[in-house]
């Protein structure tokens, strides 16, 4: 049995003007070159340089002057040991040093795919049948890195999607690292990792049972240091220090749009990018209601799964998962507890869905075989398309296969609520293929979502273009229960 698939006519499109000011580093050698170059400057020709930068770019920025003042004292280390005394620089000398520590970079100018959506926490003041949602996408910009971005919109009765005006500017978070590990727990991750011992334990004996963030950090980089370390001990040191900058909290301005809050590759981990996150709105009762996201962290040559909190959407707490589950990308959490425990989808094999348990939203073990492929749309892979959806009849999972040519379709299948390992019924067809229209982009033949919800009775499916662009389709619940069921 087919379901009807109402395809909206919205489209997000990748937006190149979308720019975000980021520090920029040459190295140290040039570095030095180019403050000198500056100190020979006279105060009028500083003084006009800067005012030709500002005049160029601080309309297209909040606040740079700030920016400026921040990337300079970045470099503070390389201009004292040039003997220089930081303190006795101008303001104008430090901003326009800042200035060429700063660059340009176009978040969504590649592709802005892979939409998750959830509810606003706020939904005052709206008219019967409507509501505010929270829409994220992956934006991907030059070199292909990707980071997190979001919309905002309300729903109407029809399930049109009216959007809230974009802010005028991006703004980058300040970062606060986390200040105490746990010593064993720490270990384990390593292990997990597959950190060989013989390089792990030279850095973990001399540390207490709870070591400050500092104290690991220096004694890895005093060993990076060394010129002469064997290839296999800096790839060991260097994923241990990726593994201790993952531990972050993200906290926007006040005065910051949502449109306008990003959420940048921070951590070595994820230097290649921000990729695929599954926001879900997890309620612990009545009072107590969470934004989660789990998302995959890529450095180049290693994925490390991570986790993103927050209450508020502007203080985003970033951990990285563990655990024998936690493995490769595709998780996704249930947006409640099951008999007491957090539950998580997952596709630790790369082929097969899985389903765990655990006491902690971090901690992931023993995963059980939930899904294989079983038609010809998905022989390749299965995963999830996102977070579980609770309904009356069932645990609604929406699913993502991969057939001939690597083409990507979503599927559909119903669980049931107590014990989310028995399957009430599954699509023999898929939800939602490429139409001809929707084949070509950066990945051809591709619909692929990371998050839906349900409103007014049907299932808003946000869903990926090719790894291009972004839209969404509507299917009444009804009509799907139909299918799933029967």
């Amino acid at each position: 049995m087919r379901v009807s698939v109402v395809r909206k006519q919205i489209n997000f499109l990748p937006d190149s003007s979308r720019v975000v000011a980021r520090y920029f580093m040459n190295g140290d050698l040039r570095t030095q070159n180019l403050v000198t170059r500056i100190l020979r400057m006279s105060s009028v020709q500083v003084s006009d340089a800067l005012e030709q930068t500002l005049r160029e770019f601080a309309t297209r920025h909040r606040n740079i002057t700030r920016l400026f003042h921040k990337h300079c004292e970045n470099i503070r280390p390389i201009i004292e040991r040039m003997e220089i005394n930081f303190n006795l620089l101008s303001g104008e000398q430090r901003m326009l040093i800042g200035s060429y520590c700063t660059m340009e970079y176009s978040l969504e100018s590649a592709a802005f795919f892979n939409p998750s959506i959830v509810e606003d926490f706020d939904q005052s003041y709206l008219q019967k049948g409507e509501k505010r949602v929270i829409i994220s996408f992956r934006a991907t910009g030059e070199g292909h890195i990707s980071s997190l971005v979001f919309r905002r919109a309300i729903l109407d009765f029809d399930n049109n999607l009216h959007l809230t005006r974009l802010g005028d500017y991006i703004d980058m978070a300040e970062i606060s690292h986390k200040k105490l590990f746990d010593k064993k727990h720490f270990e384990k991750r390593l292990s997990e990792m597959q950190i060989e011992k013989q390089y792990s334990t030279r850095i973990m004996a001399g540390l207490p049972d709870r070591f400050e963030y500092f104290a690991l950090k220096k004694q890895v980089s005093d060993l990076l240091a060394n010129e002469s370390i064997n290839p296999a001990a800096r790839i060991a040191y260097e994923e241990m220090m990726w593994l201790l900058e993952s531990f972050y909290d993200l906290i926007f301005h006040r005065d910051s749009d949502l449109t306008e809050r990003v959420i940048f590759p921070i951590a070595e981990s994820e230097s290649n990018g921000i990729e695929d996150a599954r926001f879900v709105r997890f309620c612990d009762g009545e009072e107590n209601t969470v934004i989660y996201a789990t998302y995959t962290a890529y450095n180049g040559h290693t994925i490390l799964p991570k986790l993103i909190a927050t209450e508020d959407f502007y203080t985003f707490r970033i951990m990285p998962l563990r655990g024998e589950g936690a493995k490769g990308k595709n998780l996704a959490l249930f947006p409640k507890k099951i008999k007491g425990k957090y539950a998580m989808l997952s596709r630790v094999d790369g082929v097969n869905n899985y389903l765990m348990y655990s006491e902690s939203p971090i901690v992931w073990n023993k995963p059980i075989l939930l899904q294989e492929p079983k038609y010809p749309w998905e022989f390749t892979q299965i995963g999830n398309c996102g977070s579980p959806l609770w309904t009356e009849k069932g645990w609604l999972i929406l699913t993502h296969g991969v057939g001939p040519m690597r083409r990507y379709c979503i599927g559909a299948s119903l669980f049931d609520l107590d014990d989310p390992a028995i399957e009430l019924g599954r699509l023999e067809e898929p939800l939602l293929m490429p139409l001809e229209e929707e084949r070509n982009g950066y990945v051809p033949n591709v619909v692929y979502s990371c998050g839906s919800i349900i409103h007014n009775n049907c299932l808003i499916m946000p869903y990926a273009v090719s790894d291009y662009s972004s839209t969404y389709a509507v299917v009444k619940m009804e009509e799907l229960f139909d299918a799933l069921l029967n």
